[in-house]
């Protein structure tokens, strides 16, 4: 199983950088790195609730499941 971030899609859809998201968020640059680049283990629902609120988006605008393949559990 897989979840996909797709963080950096809605910024490029709304136009907005990284580091103004990080800004508006009140949360270090690092962090929401981790997360853009999908190593993050989880997120708190405060904070994917406060994303989606600057972005204007629904949680599944950000993630994504995207099962494995067979072929993958080998």
């Amino acid at each position: 199983m897989a979840i996909i971030v797709n963080l950096d899609v809605m910024l490029a859809k709304r136009k907005m950088q990284l580091t103004e998201l990080s800004e508006r968020m009140d949360i270090t640059l690092s962090n929401l790195s981790i997360l853009k680049t999908g190593k993050a283990k989880a997120i708190r629902f405060s904070s994917l609730e406060m994303i989606c609120e600057i972005l204007d988006c629904q949680p599944g605008d950000i993630l994504e499941y995207v099962p494995d393949r067979p072929e993958d559990k080998k």
